[in-house]
Order: structure tokens, then C-alpha cells, then sequence
């Protein structure tokens, strides 16, 4: 996103770095922003799955006391001044900032607090995941089954599912996709993933949605046989879709209403 001379939101805050062209980077310029205050697991929670107070106390028990005095004041802008002030919103300004006042490993953590808070609906999610860098965007995708009920924001979705982009792809396939999805791309989505390498355990509700399902087994079983005959291995993962697929019997015509899918 064009914001990257945002005001710092707390005079604590620090100096933002920059790379050779003078442009704000991720990267930390003072430890004691974001050294964590205690010992405890260092493994970011599920974002998607995670409800935002919990990823909140998450946050707290990791972050430093000047990173997490700018979080308060992202938060606290965020749901004082939601809508558009000016061209941006100040809470579109903080999202830059976050790996840089709070640190790369809890930055995506830190973009979905403040889009939570800031009650970002599907326009203003759009506009960001449209003008966001890549962590932008996949902030964007992790928050989205917290703040959007219906399918509207599908097209994020499937805009992620066409990049190669492993982190955001594995982003896309996360529980506003296994909601709102259709089976045609649901099956394309799990494909996706075998493709990239993007590990079949970032699919929400795989299990339930591939159960049975014949048209993904056949899916899965071309390209299992399209690897095996240019002489390439097939991965574990692919076999465990295809299991999965097997694990109960499936009458015959119940394919996808949409027909044969390649």
C-alpha cells in the first residue's frame, strides 16, 4: 500500500528503518520494541481460527512494553476513527508499521487486531488486500471469518488461490473458504495446494468436505498419474487426500452439479 509515512503512533515507537531507496521496511530498529517479556510458547496461534482476545493475550505475554504501548494506541485509533479520513484511514497507516513496532513474527497477528477493531467491512477489507503488500493481503485473508458473514468477499479468495504465493495460498484455504467456497473451487483450492506445496493441513475442514467425494478423488488421482508418468514423485499429502476421499462409500451421480471439472 502507497502508506509509508505514517505518523508513529507513540512517541515509544522507535525509529522506522529503511532500505537504500529510503523507502520504510519491516525490518526491526530496536529490540527492546518487541523482545518477548517472558519464555512461553513462540508459535503464533491459528489467526483465522483464533478469536480476536485470545490472539490479544497472545500478544501481550510476547510483546515488549513500547510495542505493546503501540498496539493499544493502533487499536484504540482503529476503533475511534474507523471510517476514511482523508484518501486512508490512520488504522490503514498502521498496518505498515506493524512488523517494524512489533516484529515480523507477530505482525500478521497484530494487522488482524487492527482490522478486527476497526470493524473493516468487505469494501474496505478489498481495498486493502487491492493496494496491500503480500503481508498485507494475507493479513486481509487470515481476518476475514471475523468480519465477514456472507460470501462477498470470495473474490479475495480466489484472487489469492491464483497466485504461487504459498503463504497467501494457505491463507486462502482457511475457514471463510471452507464456508463459502463452492465444490467446483473448493476441489481446484485442494489442488492448489498439492501444486505449490502448501501443506494439505492448512485446508479447514478438509476432512469433512473431501469425504466421499468422487470427483476429487478423480481429480487427484490425474494428477497423482501425470506425476508418476513424467517420473516425478507423488507427495504424501496427495495420498492423504486421496484417502480421505475413500473414507465412505459414495452412491453413484452425486458429481458436482457443475459437471466434469479438469
Amino acid at each position: 500500500m502507497t502508506h509509508r509515512h505514517a505518523t508513529p503512533a507513540t512517541p515509544e515507537a522507535g525509529t522506522q528503518a529503511t532500505d537504500t531507496s529510503g523507502a520504510a521496511t519491516d525490518s526491526p530498529t530496536d529490540s527492546t520494541t518487541h523482545s518477548p517479556p517472558d519464555s512461553g510458547p513462540t508459535t503464533p496461534p491459528p489467526l483465522a481460527l483464533t478469536p480476536p482476545h485470545d490472539l490479544r493475550a497472545h500478544l501481550d505475554r510476547r510483546l515488549g512494553g513500547a510495542a505493546r504501548a503501540w498496539l493499544d494506541q493502533a487499536l484504540e485509533e482503529a476503533a475511534t476513527h474507523p471510517g476514511g479520513h482523508g484518501p486512508i484511514s490512520v488504522w490503514e497507516l498502521r498496518l505498515a508499521e506493524a512488523g517494524r513496532r512489533c516484529g515480523a513474527e507477530h505482525a500478521d497477528a497484530v494487522r488482524v487486531l487492527i482490522l478486527h477493531a476497526a470493524h473493516a467491512d468487505t469494501a474496505a477489507l478489498s481495498r486493502v488486500y487491492q493496494q496491500g503488500t503480500a503481508a498485507e493481503r494475507r493479513a486481509v485473508l487470515h481476518a476475514l471469518p471475523h468480519l465477514v458473514t456472507g460470501p462477498d468477499a470470495l473474490p479475495l479468495v480466489e484472487d489469492a488461490l491464483r497466485t504461487n504465493d504459498t503463504r497467501l495460498v494457505a491463507a486462502a484455504v482457511g475457514p471463510y473458504a471452507a464456508r463459502h467456497l463452492d465444490a467446483h473451487n473448493w476441489r481446484h483450492a485442494v489442488l492448489k495446494c498439492l501444486f505449490t506445496g502448501v501443506p494439505v493441513d492448512e485446508v479447514t475442514d478438509l476432512e469433512r468436505r473431501a469425504r466421499a467425494d468422487t470427483e476429487l478423488a478423480r481429480m487427484v488421482g490425474d494428477y497423482a498419474a501425470e506425476r508418476t508418468a513424467a517420473g516425478r514423485p507423488v507427495p504424501d499429502d496427495l495420498h492423504r487426500v486421496l484417502a480421505l476421499t475413500e473414507s465412505a462409500p459414495a452412491p453413484r451421480g452425486t458429481d458436482t452439479p457443475h459437471g466434469k471439472e479438469s
